[in-house]
């Protein structure tokens, strides 16, 4: 594949001509010149797009697909060009599949499973045996066939002892575990943030405790057995503060936060309708406010889109029935770029994210591997149906204004176009 980027906008805080408008030739996959004018030829694919921007290749490390075993919600394939067409090079993917990513076999069938396609395929082994909290599942095993790291997604540890256990045996091969901040019995079957919204339509509260509690326990754990934690989709100021004071101690500790949590609240809850739940469930402003401050202070290290399809069956029901969950691979771009500046959010989505995983960071940069992101920071629209490119269309962002767009990538040696 040969490609000339005309007139784009680099985004590379680790490169050379971070901010500069260059031209990019890419021969055979790999970044051959940077110059300020490269002559096209006719062998060249040339990409001119209005107000181009590039930067290294974005990475989301919490997005679901369903296969196996729930092919109706998403499947592999579809998924993963879903993802390129939404800016991604990689992505991480939960094991909350039928059945669930247990064992080195499971692993190994998603990495198979995703072989050929331009955006790369990290998946998380499940913690615990059909992710029921019982019986670590063979982490060991899993890593040595490609995971990255160990979680029961949107599934909290309720065993101190369990998950004890668990950071301490990861150690020995340098794994990470993810822990999800709920305590089950606080949260009871709380569907909604405890607060006055919750009051006033009547609906379940699940109250922020539930969280804190969840997040404080496994602060404590890790102190005492050390080890690397990552605590996913943290949705409360309190919980920005315990993680604040926990990396302040020096412990081992990430954490993400989905899209939705740093653009939404619980106000999105009157109308009762089923998009908008979401586990953790929607906060408060003050709460948007404190984990935006996390992202930029770099308390949160990461921002995903926690994207979860579920077919309309489930979602497409009375708010109390729904099943929780959003895609959002198409929307992350738009939602945090009216928030967000580019260096903030690639920082957040493609250079931390690397880093807490041990993923190769790309470089913009002559003779580098091209895997690049291709993008427009300018430009207002309103989010719809018709913007979904996902086989489930239950998104939280339906009819939200956003700001931007993305064009494509490239990577492995592939141009993948939106249009």
């Amino acid at each position: 594949m040969n490609t000339l980027l005309k007139s784009a906008t680099i985004i590379d805080p680790s490169s050379a001509y971070h901010q500069q408008i260059k031209d990019i030739l890419i021969i055979d996959g790999k970044i051959t010149q940077i110059a300020e004018n490269i002559p096209s030829k006719k062998e060249y694919a040339v990409i001119s797009k209005d107000n181009l921007h590039v930067s290294t290749g974005w990475f989301d490390t919490s997005v679901s697909f369903g296969e196996p075993g729930f092919e109706e919600r998403e499947t592999i394939k579809n998924g993963l060009q879903v993802a390129a067409k939404s800016g991604f090079t990689a992505v991480a993917v939960n094991p909350n599949t039928n059945p669930i990513i247990d064992n080195k076999s499971a692993i190994e069938f998603l990495i198979n499973k995703s072989k050929g396609f331009a955006t790369s395929l990290y998946p998380i082994g499940a913690l615990t045996q059909d992710s029921k909290g019982i019986d670590m599942a063979e982490m060991y095993d899993m890593q040595q066939s490609g995971a990255i790291a160990f979680g029961d997604y949107n599934l909290p540890i309720a065993n101190d002892n369990l998950l004890k256990v668990a950071l301490q045996y990861a150690q020995n091969f340098e794994g990470i575990i993810f822990s999800f901040p709920k305590n089950n019995s606080i949260a009871s079957e709380g569907i909604a943030n405890e607060g006055i919204n919750s009051t006033r339509l009547g609906l379940k509260g699940a109250p922020a405790l539930a969280e804190h509690i969840q997040i404080s326990r496994d602060l404590f754990l890790l102190e005492y057995t050390g080890g690397k934690l990552h605590i996913p989709t943290i949705s409360t100021k309190k919980s920005v503060e315990l993680i604040k004071a926990a990396k302040n101690k020096g412990l081992d500790i990430s954490c993400s936060v989905a899209v939705h949590h740093l653009v939404l609240t619980d106000d999105e809850l009157h109308g009762f309708d089923s998009k908008n739940k979401v586990n953790p469930p929607l906060r408060t402003k003050e709460d948007t406010k404190a984990l935006l401050k996390g992202v930029v202070s770099g308390v949160i290290d990461i921002i995903t889109s926690d994207h979860n399809p579920i077919d309309i069956e489930h979602k497409k029901v009375e708010f109390s029935e729904a099943i929780d969950g959003t895609v959002g691979l198409e929307s992350l771009f738009g939602a945090l770029n009216s928030i967000l500046n580019p260096i903030e959010f690639i920082e957040a989505i493609t250079i931390k994210p690397r880093q807490r995983f041990g993923i190769t960071i790309p470089i913009i940069a002559e003779g580098s591997e091209a895997d690049l992101t291709l993008f427009n920071p300018e430009g207002n629209y309103t989010f719809s149906t018709s913007d979904l490119l996902s086989t489930s269309k239950n998104s939280i962002f339906i009819d939200k204004k956003l700001k931007g767009s993305v064009y494509g990538i490239i990577a492995k040696n592939q141009l993948i176009l939106k249009q």
